[in-house]
């Protein structure tokens, strides 16, 4: 698909409808903000180019980012919902490396329940627009729920950090709790290396990794630079001595079984938290205000399953995480989360919450092609 699908209309005239602003997004894009905070799955996937001056650009390989940066560039009032349609490029392993996406990013409101229920409400109602008579089904998962889990559990912030980015890549999540598991039988780093790491002294483990690039003709630019050589190799000594007891292991694996209905999941966590001898209280409370706001959107709870397990590969996520798919078909229709560090990452001086979606107008137009 190399031109906007003619149910665009029916989408543009739906953000409308919803008061959602109309947002214009260049398709050239400075490259830092992704390869910094978008995740390894879009950074490997992204088309780099390089400007006359040597800054690093690419190709929009999604909205999210962009959106935010013109917010905070435009330096607009907030509470603000932001629409848009368009291109943007990437390499798949399925379909071509450009194609449409639509969305909506809803910016700086504080009632974050009724945010998330309105941005899964939005997603759905742009499906059932484009796609009607589908059957839809929502899954919904909560970054912030799971790391509430793994603070509870006494993990220090090492592994807390490894596991909450590993959540949305069962490969690494589960590479992640395999190191957890067990005793490590590898001797990490041999040497006078091993002994400045073993004795945490950064200040002389950074001096030592620079004299090693300067021998070796590594500029210290090059890459990471010595001092975040030397964190990375004391927070990885630290990190692979520390193991959870048997119980609370088998309290994490627990909570990642959980998948049930949306209606049963609070009970189910509050009898997990409870058998666990888990303090989840501000987590569990805020779960519980997402349900009732979405009790109060045109949303079927029948078709919403929560799956402790469940997050979206992009590392600005801090909440809330959903898709919606068709029961038939592989890959989602629609995907979003909240992201409420995003801006302030990107250089909002205050901190604005966020919550958005985008839909998959490829996947669209192959439904619609079949009916």
């Amino acid at each position: 698909m190399t031109r906007l699908p003619a149910f665009a209309a029916d989408i543009r005239a739906l953000f409308s409808a919803r008061g959602a602003t109309a947002a214009e997004v260049a398709i050239v894009q400075p490259a830092d903000p992704f390869l910094d905070i978008a995740g390894e799955d879009l950074r490997r996937r992204i088309f780099l180019t390089e400007s006359e001056t040597g800054e690093q650009l690419c190709l929009r390989p999604e909205f999210t980012i962009p959106v935010c940066l013109d917010h905070i560039a435009s330096n607009a009032a907030t509470p603000r919902r932001y629409s848009y349609i368009g291109e943007v490029f990437r390499q798949r392993r399925d379909g071509r490396p450009e194609f449409f996406q639509a969305g909506i990013e809803d910016l700086g409101d504080l009632d974050f329940a009724a945010a998330d229920a309105r941005s899964i409400g939005d997603a759905h109602a742009l499906l059932r627009t484009v796609l009607p008579g589908r059957v839809l089904a929502i899954v919904l998962g909560d970054q912030s729920l799971f790391e509430a889990v793994l603070a509870a559990l006494g993990l220090p912030r090492g592994w807390r950090m490894r596991l909450a980015r590993a959540f949305g890549s069962p490969e690494m999540l589960e590479a992640a709790l395999a190191d957890l598991g067990r005793p490590s039988s590898e001797k990490i780093l041999a040497g006078p290396t091993a002994l400045l790491v073993a004795d945490s002294d950064e200040a002389a483990l950074v001096e030592h990794i620079a004299e090693g690039m300067h021998t070796a003709g590594i500029p210290l630019s090059a890459g990471r630079t010595p001092e975040e050589i030397a964190r990375r190799l004391i927070e990885k000594v630290k990190l692979a001595s520390v193991r959870l007891s048997p119980e609370a292991f088998d309290a994490l694996r627990q909570f990642l079984s959980i998948r049930v209905p949306l209606d049963q999941a609070g009970e189910t966590l509050s009898t997990f938290a409870e058998s666990a001898g888990l303090a989840l209280g501000d987590a569990l409370s805020r779960f519980s205000s997402r349900l009732e706001a979405l009790r109060r959107e045109d949303v079927p709870l029948d078709k919403v399953t929560y799956d402790a397990a469940f997050g979206r590969p992009l590392d600005y996520y801090t909440g809330l995480v959903f898709e919606i798919v068709a029961p038939d078909v592989a890959r989602p229709l629609a995907g979003g989360g909240r992201y409420d560090r995003l801006l302030t990452m990107l250089g909002a001086k205050q901190p604005i919450p966020g919550v958005g979606f985008s839909v998959w107008l490829d996947r669209i137009e192959a439904l619609r092609a079949e009916q």
